[in-house]
Parts: C-alpha cells; sequence; structure tokens
C-alpha cells in the first residue's frame, strides 16, 4: 500500500475541491467559472441562515471570488429553451442543489423516502388520507405553488392546523413529504420559500425516465463523492452524499478492484484513505479563503478535524452565553491552512460587514493573517456591495486586523 504525508493528503483535498490555487481577482468571475466551481463541488447544501449570505452562494465565492449570484440562481431555478436548468434540489448532503441528470442517481432515496421520511408525515395522513390527492390536484391544475398558497386554495385554516414536524402546517409536511418522494421538486423559490411543482414539469423527460439499479447509483455517488473529495477515508466517501456504511462500502470495493480508487496510507490518520485516480496532489497551496460553515470542504466536521487538526463546531444552536467563537463562524483558509475564525454578519440596513469576533488558530502570527484576510473580506464586501467592513472587539485576531 502506497503511503503519503499527512500534507500531501491535505493539499490533494484541497486541490480536489478548487481551494488549492491563488485564484484570479478578475471582476467578477465568468459564468464558466462559476459553474466549473459548482462542477467541482458537484453539489451545494442549501441552508436558511442568511446571516451574511444564503450558504449555496458562499462556496463559489470561496473558489472563484466576487461573481453574479444570479448565475447560480439561473443554475437552479430557470428553465427556458436558452438557458436550461442545470440543477435541482433534493435530500443529497442535507438539502442540496445537485446537477439534473444526478436525479436519477437519488432515486433509491425517493423510493425509500414514499414510506415516510418524517413520523409526522403519517400521522398526518391517517387524520386527513385525502390530503396527498387534495395536495397534488392544486399544484396539478395551479402549477408551481407555495404551500401557503396550496392551503389558501384548500381553505384550510393554518394556524389551527399545526403537525408536529418544527410547527410546521399538515400541508406544508405533506408538501415536503412528496418533495421527498421525488413526486414533486422545487422549480423556483419566492423569498427563500419553495415553490412546489410535479417532476414530471420539470425534470427533463430522459432524465426523469432514466432508471439506475440502486447498488448502480450508489456507486455513481461514491465515485462523485471521491472526485470531489480528491482523497478521503470510508466515512468521509459516504458522508458526502448521506450513504450508509454497507452502501459505501460495497462500491468502495468494487471502485479499488476497477482501479477508480486507491487505497492508501495517510501518516497520522486512524484510517485507510481512498485517493481517486485522477486526484492531483499540487507541490503548494497558496489559496485565501473564508468558508462558510456548510462548504463541502469542512461540512463533515470529523474530516476537518483529521485533515487540518481543527475542531470545528457550529454554534448557531448553542445559546449564546455558551458560545466559544460566534454565532455564525467562518474558518479562514490561508495557505493550505485553518488559521483563524471569523464570525461574519452582514448589516445591509448600514451597508456593512461586521467581524464582531475573529480569533487566530494555534500559535500562528496575527500580524502574517491579518492583512491577507483583510483583502478577502473587503472582497466580499464588495461582492455583497456593502460599502464598510467594521471590526469588532472580540478575539486575539482584531487587533491586527483593524
Amino acid at each position: 500500500m502506497r503511503e503519503m504525508s499527512a500534507a500531501s493528503a491535505r493539499r490533494t483535498a484541497l486541490a480536489a475541491q478548487g481551494l488549492a490555487s491563488t485564484r484570479s481577482r478578475t471582476r467578477p468571475a465568468s459564468k464558466a467559472a462559476v459553474h466549473a466551481a459548482i462542477e467541482t463541488t458537484g453539489l451545494l447544501q442549501i441552508d436558511s441562515v442568511s446571516v451574511v449570505v444564503r450558504a449555496h452562494y458562499a462556496p463559489v465565492f470561496s473558489r472563484v471570488g466576487a461573481y453574479d449570484r444570479t448565475i447560480v440562481d439561473d443554475a437552479a431555478w430557470t428553465d427556458t429553451a436558452r438557458r436550461p436548468r442545470r440543477m435541482v434540489e433534493y435530500w443529497a448532503h442535507e438539502a442540496a442543489l445537485l446537477p439534473v441528470e444526478d436525479w436519477p442517481l437519488m432515486r433509491w432515496r425517493m423510493e425509500l423516502y414514499r414510506h415516510g421520511r418524517w413520523g409526522g408525515a403519517a400521522h398526518i395522513l391517517d387524520r386527513e388520507p385525502t390530503l396527498v390527492d387534495d395536495v397534488l390536484a392544486v399544484i396539478g391544475d395551479s402549477g408551481a405553488a407555495s404551500a401557503g398558497e396550496i392551503e389558501k386554495h384548500l381553505e384550510v385554516d393554518t394556524p389551527g392546523r399545526k403537525g408536529p414536524w418544527w410547527d410546521r402546517s399538515d400541508v406544508k409536511i405533506v408538501c415536503e413529504q412528496l418533495f421527498a418522494a421525488g413526486v414533486v421538486t422545487v422549480p423556483a423559490r419566492t423569498g427563500f420559500v419553495r415553490r412546489y411543482d410535479l417532476s414530471e414539469r420539470v425534470i427533463p423527460d430522459d432524465v426523469l425516465r432514466r432508471h439506475i439499479a440502486e447498488p448502480d447509483a450508489v456507486r455513481a455517488l461514491v465515485e462523485k463523492s471521491s472526485r470531489a473529495l480528491g482523497i478521503g477515508t470510508e466515512p468521509d466517501l459516504r458522508d458526502y452524499y448521506r450513504l450508509s456504511q454497507k452502501q459505501a462500502k460495497a462500491a468502495i470495493a468494487e471502485l479499488v478492484e476497477d482501479g477508480v480508487l486507491e487505497q492508501v496510507s495517510v501518516r497520522g490518520w486512524n484510517a485507510p484513505a481512498y485517493l481517486h485516480r485522477e486526484a492531483r496532489t499540487p507541490r503548494t497551496a497558496t489559496a485565501a479563503a473564508l468558508l462558510c460553515p456548510f462548504d463541502p470542504m469542512i461540512f463533515f466536521r470529523p474530516r476537518v478535524q483529521r485533515i487540518f487538526d481543527f475542531h470545528y463546531r457550529i454554534e448557531i444552536y448553542t445559546p449564546q452565553h455558551k458560545r466559544i467563537h460566534g454565532y455564525y463562524v467562518f474558518p479562514f483558509l490561508l495557505d493550505g491552512h485553518l488559521v483563524a475564525r471569523v464570525d461574519l454578519k452582514s448589516v445591509r440596513a448600514q451597508s456593512e460587514l461586521h467581524v464582531i469576533a475573529a480569533y487566530v488558530e494555534g500559535d500562528r502570527d496575527a500580524r502574517d493573517i491579518a492583512p491577507r484576510l483583510r483583502d478577502v473580506l473587503r472582497e466580499m464586501a464588495d461582492w455583497l456591495e456593502l460599502e464598510r467592513v467594521v471590526v469588532g472587539e472580540r478575539g486575539d485576531l482584531v487587533d491586527a486586523l483593524r
């Protein structure tokens, strides 16, 4: 078995994610560059938190710099003869945007979710057995609609019809259940609210009709995750698309046998690693980038710990007085290492990007980090059309940064 150093594995992982090389600072990045960044990651996780910017926009910025966010919007929620839909929403690594052509790879999961993704849905259907048909009838007749609009059509008294799932209405839960089962999907969003439509009216017919057996689909997903990660352990490879251990192990064994993956030993890692045959290992890593909490480079926290020796947890759901680093903390990647933690917030009413707190990681020198971080913060503020960067008082990096 070939042995790699931890540093080589780290550079391999960064290169696979498009985060190894210093990028061009052309303003703005081209549409082709944005599409290439999306192709590199393979998916963009969606999250409702927008403290700085919606989560699915941030990883693209980290890789290409300032760009027009409507390029991502068009890829996900526009479908015309001139600009056919490139991405679609589904449960991949949590809720995510993924390439339309990957839809058949998720069909086995859709079949699984037909039996109920949430326990609350089963109780609702026991109580209101016609609700699914009623919801589908409204969508079929009226076209894409939000859960609230469907409720109005059905004349549902929303305040008195809440289900057990996050205090959402019965109609919303049924819509989400149909979405999980692949019966409906999301052709557009309004104010980030999902609008549901029949999948047959959103997904191209040739893609919708393509059936791939579960073992073949899982193998394809593991190959995609290994390509996106460059190198990873079995838990890394299965987490990217939230596969089971049983699924991942079988797929990895086949991919190793076929020469797509090579099992290697990484010094300091406590598990075997698998290197994609097309992964490259650059001699240096020179990029500087802020990584949002849902960036594919860092969304699997055990991998972050293993690769960067960086213990990272998002503290959104931690009571304020118990938070260590802040509410929405971006690790700062510099020259192949995670060197700082930066708690950020966009204050649009004041046209300011607030650095609420900034902390040096380990025994690094704040004076070495601050100039590079300043440049990235200024670039982010410009991209978000914010006039000023305001540095707060918390953390051992703020003085040098200010």
